[in-house]
């Protein structure tokens, strides 16, 4: 279990290496800002078993490593070779991440829409910080624990998006974030702002990579904003080193009438676990929420969903679904808080999990609060195995007991992957799970 003095002693060696070098030391607003992140830092809870949220996810192993900051060495940029990665071919616009810094020679921006202004956060702090004033740190919170204060106490850089009113998108924008350790594990620390104006419509691709070998720590929040009747499909695809730690919080605000879809496939990494924080500002707002992921030996995934419905009439599905196999690990807490005064609200939560080995581990928890009367709400859970007579029916049929087995889990998991509206996303989610289905059915 962690203690008080080592989490303390962690978050002073992260701030100590990193926040001599951060950009937008001269912006009065963010320097108010990192400094009560940095405040609340020494007021929140040790990330014990005793906190509800951290129950079943350990932070001793993430907080016994000593990061180290990101370097500038450029010979980290040379290592990326997009090919290598074997990322689908999309016609999008890009973006290029590495160690949580925008490489501008690597990324395709060209043709962007009037209306549509993609960049680094880093370059609109040192040269337009005005135009993140009314944003940034508006819908994250600093001090939901200790990570999101470290984050929002070394604001560096990330990805920024923005549609003005009105424009649709014509081509999705696809960011990469890879990471690249050298000899010692590093701390990234990116913070991503998208804003969809009234009536506009983008699709958003993200894919979170890296060497087979590295170890890191890949702390990430987002906030989005969708604005009155405007739409946001939203992939993220993480497939990161087995060593790697990963923590993403995403914090959503939707207005009236708006549609944010937001499908996370996670199957890599040592250590992973993804928040959504989503609110309604006004009646009329849709999310669509849903999950994959694949979690074996020596892994350990975790999901955190906090929907609060707080207006009326606005709709909400989270359809979130685990294959574990090996002796991996696999947490799912879903909360949904329907308010008082959110009448005609419809809710429906669910986590399915398949288990391939009978060493796996599942702690689900799906809640479903109600304090309207005049709601749709639903919730629920199952854990379980392939049943026998399947693969018995599948064998008969002349399919070996591994392909029936494959076959099996790729219907389980197609449900969420078929979500995905955009061809060679699915695809490429399709082909990593194959792989990763075949290291796990071959080893059962």
């Amino acid at each position: 279990m962690i203690k008080a003095e080592q989490q303390a002693s962690w978050i002073q060696q992260q701030l100590n290496q990193a926040q001599k070098a951060l950009p937008g030391g001269d912006i009065d607003w963010l320097n108010d800002s990192r400094r009560q992140a940095r405040q609340s830092l020494s007021r929140l809870p040790v990330l014990d078993r005793k906190l509800e949220a951290w129950r079943y996810t350990s932070v001793e192993a993430l907080m016994n490593t000593p990061f180290v900051a990101v370097s500038d060495d450029p010979s980290i940029v040379e290592r990326f070779n997009l090919e290598v990665l074997g990322l689908p071919a999309t016609d999008a616009y890009r973006l290029v991440f590495i160690n949580g810094r925008w490489v501008e020679h690597l990324s395709a921006l060209d043709g962007l829409p009037e209306g549509v202004q993609v960049d680094s956060l880093r370059d609109r702090l040192v040269n337009d910080p005005q135009s993140l004033a009314l944003w940034l740190g508006q819908v994250a919170r600093h001090d939901t624990n200790v990570f999101t204060a470290l984050n929002s106490a070394l604001i560096e850089d990330g990805l920024y998006l923005h549609l003005d009113a009105g424009v649709i998108l014509d081509k999705p924008v696809e960011v990469v974030h890879f990471c690249c350790a050298d000899e010692l594990p590093i701390a990234v620390q990116p913070r991503n702002l998208v804003v969809i104006d009234s009536g506009a419509s983008a699709t958003l691709v993200e894919y979170f990579v890296s060497e087979k070998q590295e170890q890191y720590f890949h702390n990430t929040i987002y906030e989005i904003v969708v604005g009155e009747k405007a739409s946001l499909n939203h992939y993220r695809i993480q497939n990161e080193a087995k060593r790697a730690f990963h923590l993403s919080n995403l914090y959503l605000s939707q207005d009236a009438d708006s549609h944010y879809q937001g499908v996370t496939l996670a199957f890599g990494g040592a250590w992973a676990r993804t928040d959504y924080h989503t609110s309604f500002r006004r009646p009329g707002a849709d999310c669509q929420l849903a999950g994959l992921y694949t979690v074996g030996d020596q892994q350990l995934t975790d999901f955190h969903l906090d929907v609060h419905h707080n207006v009326p009439g606005c709709t909400s599905r989270e359809q979130f679904k685990g294959i574990l196999y090996g002796n991996g690990r696999a947490v799912f807490d879903g909360y949904v808080l329907v308010e008082k005064d959110a009448q005609q609200s419809n809710a429906e939560l669910t986590n399915d999990n398949l288990m391939l080995t009978r060493n796996a581990e599942i702690d689900t928890k799906p809640q479903l609060v109600i304090h309207a009367d005049d709601v749709k709400c639903s919730h629920g859970t199952t854990v379980g195995q392939i049943e026998p007579e399947q693969i018995f029916y599948l064998r008969s049929r002349g399919i070996d007991a591994q392909q029936a087995y494959r076959m099996l889990s790729l219907g389980f998991a197609g449900e969420v992957i078929d979500t995905i509206q955009l061809e060679p996303v699915r695809e490429f989610a399709y082909d990593t799970l194959k792989q990763t289905l075949s290291h796990a059915i071959e080893g059962r």
